[in-house]
């Protein structure tokens, strides 16, 4: 008899929403690969951690290899042959993209190009892209709408992610492969990296050392719990689901909570949870940031039946437990819960 589970190739799997996603498409019985590099922009344990957690769901195919090496890239497509591709794999973060630009473009534009390119050489059905609200940019127009066209991305990052959106449209339009691009607004909780703010917050709260603020505290971020992120994407896998007539199979969706929050109203909402008081150093606004995202889901909502339901009060609850019992864990703090480097900034 054959195994009618569909067939899933996810990239990024080992990653913090890769790996929560991993879990979910392994409960629903897909037949689950994953590709990751388990590079080393944060400790690679965490990586580990991440799989072995998955690997006690379920069974899956693990490949450690680079999206940006076509030759072995090409071989697990071709040995897989995967139904849907669902590529999380980038290099992330707005401000190490300042600073490495062509490692950003390598990554998340070729490396991008390669899976597509693979898609449409093995007839894969869907092709579906974590994208970021990052490529919005600075804009006036808020909430943020799929329908907004003069997108100003304001980093290499967001850059990378939009035309990585744009060779995805490129493919749709030419060999009709389904398309859906999924722009991520700053997901938080269990398992998040160890660069974004939410966790090293956390980190310098229990510590009790003080927080870097950049800017005055009125940056606004549009907070999603990962939960709902992996809801939304699971959405998009939906065979039934409907494109436009008359042109490309191509959509995009923003997977957000719809309700910013500021910079300082997170800072007290952490206070809250962990019972802690936090101390603030304020610098100058970093570049690269922008000053809020704000994300219109009306278009999930009805297209995909998206709705968000933690709110960040919840999130931040869960989030906070899950790092102090990992930190339980162990005898002392150990070096995977510390983070590499400073960053306050607000990642979509």
């Amino acid at each position: 008899m054959s195994d009618q589970r569909q067939r899933v190739l996810l990239t990024g799997g080992a990653g913090f929403i890769g790996s929560h996603l991993a879990e979910a498409l392994l409960r629903r019985g897909a037949r689950l690969t994953i590709v990751d590099n388990l590079s080393s922009f944060y400790d690679c344990t965490l990586k580990k951690a991440n799989l072995e957690a998955i690997g006690r769901v379920g069974k899956y195919e693990f490949h450690a290899l680079d999206i940006c090496d076509m030759a072995q890239l090409s071989q697990v497509v071709a040995f897989d042959r995967p139904e849907v591709v669902i590529h999380l794999a980038a290099c992330a973060g707005v401000r190490p993209s300042i600073g490495q630009p062509k490692l950003y473009e390598q990554v998340n534009v070729a490396g991008t190009l390669n899976l597509l390119e693979l898609c449409r050489q093995y007839h894969v059905d869907r092709f579906i892209f974590g994208s970021s609200s990052s490529v919005y940019g600075a804009t006036s127009c808020v909430p943020f709408s799929e329908n907004h066209v003069e997108l100003r991305p304001l980093s290499p990052y967001a850059a990378t992610k939009l035309a990585g959106e744009m060779l995805a449209y490129t493919y749709a339009h030419l060999f009709g492969l389904q398309v859906i691009c999924l722009r991520f607004f700053t997901v938080y909780g269990p398992r998040q990296r160890p660069d974004l703010a939410i966790r090293k917050f956390t980190e310098l709260l229990e510590a009790g050392k003080p927080l870097p603020i950049f800017g005055d505290g009125s940056m606004a971020r549009d907070y999603t719990y990962v939960d709902d992120i992996v809801a939304g994407i699971l959405a998009s896998l939906d065979p039934q689901l409907h494109f436009p007539l008359g042109g490309p199979a191509f959509e995009v969706f923003n997977l957000g909570n719809s309700h910013p929050v500021k910079l300082t109203e997170l800072i007290e909402l952490l206070e809250n949870v962990t019972g802690r008081k936090a101390t603030c150093e304020w610098g100058p606004s970093q570049p690269g940031d922008v000053p809020m995202t704000w994300a219109d889901t009306s278009k999930a909502s009805r297209v995909l039946g998206y709705r968000p339901a933690t709110s960040l009060e919840e999130g931040l609850t869960s989030f906070v437990r899950w790092y102090r019992d990992a930190a339980q864990q162990c005898s002392e703090t150990p070096e995977c819960l510390k983070s590499q480097t400073v960053d306050s900034s607000f990642h979509a």
